[in-house]
C-alpha cells in the first residue's frame, strides 16, 4: 500500500492544477499471486480461469488505487469523486496469438512439475530469467474498450475514474453477440492506447522506471531522447532498440496514439509525472 499512497500523491499534483486525469495500471505481480493461490487451494475450492482472475486483481488493485487517491484529495482540500470501472477489452478470436501463446504468468514450476501440468491442458514454456518453467498464455492485440460509454459518462461528470487495469479482461464475441471471457493477457500500455484514442484526449502519460527513453538502453553509448517523430519512434522500434516487456509496447502505444489522435503521447517516470505531463522532462512522442 505504501507504493500506491506515494503513486496517488504524485497523481494528485497533476489533478491539483485542474485537470481532468483517467488512471490505468498494470497488475503482474497480483494476478501472479492470485493464480498461485488457485495452484495451491485446487485441492479445496475449484481454480478460477485467468480472465476471472484479471477481473479480481482489477477489483482489488482498482479499490487501492481510488482510496489513496480519496484520502489525498482530501487532504489536499480537492473534492473529487474517483470511482474503478471494473473493464472487458475486446480482442480478435483469430488474432495468430492464439495460436502462439507468448506470454509468461504465475509462478515457476520444475520441468516434472511442468509436464504435469501441461497434461491438465496448460501451454508452459522456460523461462531463461526466471529459470524455471512457467505458463505462457496468448497476449492478443486490443480492439475496444466494451465499457468507453460508462467511462465517457463518468469523465463527463467529472469523477476521476481508474480504468482497463492489467490491460483489461479480455473478451471476444459469440456468433450471437454475446460477450465471453478469454484466457489471455492484454498488454496494458496497448489497452491504455486505446482507452486514451476512444477518449480522444489530449495527451497519454505512460509512467514507468525511468524518467526519458533512451537508445542503445544499458550500453556505454546510451542516449535519452527528449522528442520523437512518429516516423523516427517507428524507425528505432524496427531496429529494436525497445524490447519487448519492457519499453517496446510504451513506444508502439504511443505511435498507435499519435497518429490516431495527432496529439502527443509522453513516457517518463512516475516521481517525474508533474514535470512530464508540463514538457518539462520526458520523451515526448509527437505527430510527423
Amino acid at each position: 500500500m505504501r507504493n500506491v499512497r506515494i503513486t496517488a500523491r504524485y497523481l494528485a499534483e497533476i489533478i491539483e492544477r485542474g485537470v481532468d486525469i483517467v488512471i490505468t495500471h498494470g497488475n503482474g505481480p497480483q494476478v501472479g499471486d492470485i493464480l498461485l493461490r488457485n495452484e495451491i487451494s485446487a485441492k479445496m475450492v475449484p481454480s478460477m480461469p485467468l480472465d476471472v482472475c484479471g477481473a479480481e486483481s482489477q477489483g482489488m488493485i482498482g479499490y487501492w488505487i481510488q482510496q489513496a487517491l480519496q484520502n489525498e484529495l482530501r487532504k489536499r482540500g480537492i473534492k473529487k469523486p474517483v470511482a474503478t470501472v471494473v473493464t472487458q477489452v475486446l480482442v480478435d478470436p483469430n488474432d495468430p496469438a492464439f495460436q502462439n501463446p507468448t506470454k509468461f504468468i504465475g509462478p515457476t514450476y520444475t520441468e516434472e512439475e511442468a509436464k504435469k501440468l501441461m497434461e491438465k491442458g496448460y501451454t508452459m514454456k522456460y523461462d531463461i530469467g526466471r529459470k524455471g518453467w512457467r505458463r505462457v498464455v496468448p497476449s492478443p492485440d486490443p480492439k475496444e474498450i466494451i465499457e468507453i460509454d460508462a467511462i465517457k459518462s463518468l469523465v463527463e461528470s467529472g469523477t476521476i475514474v481508474i480504468a482497463v487495469g492489467g490491460g483489461g479482461i479480455p473478451v471476444i464475441r459469440t456468433e450471437d453477440g454475446d460477450l465471453r471471457g478469454v484466457e489471455a493477457v492484454i498488454d496494458k500500455d496497448l489497452a491504455t492506447e486505446r482507452l486514451a484514442t476512444q477518449l480522444r484526449a489530449e495527451k497519454m502519460l505512460i509512467l514507468t522506471a525511468v524518467e526519458k527513453v533512451y537508445l542503445n538502453f544499458g550500453r556505454s553509448d546510451a542516449k535519452s531522447i527528449d522528442v520523437m517523430t512518429v516516423s523516427e519512434a517507428e524507425k528505432y522500434y524496427n531496429e529494436g532498440h525497445f524490447p519487448p516487456g519492457s519499453m517496446g509496447p510504451k513506444v508502439l502505444a504511443s505511435i498507435r496514439f499519435v497518429k490516431h489522435t495527432g496529439n502527443i503521447a509522453i513516457i517518463s517516470s512516475l516521481e517525474k509525472a508533474l514535470e512530464a505531463f508540463e514538457g518539462r522532462t520526458g520523451t515526448k512522442i509527437v505527430p510527423g
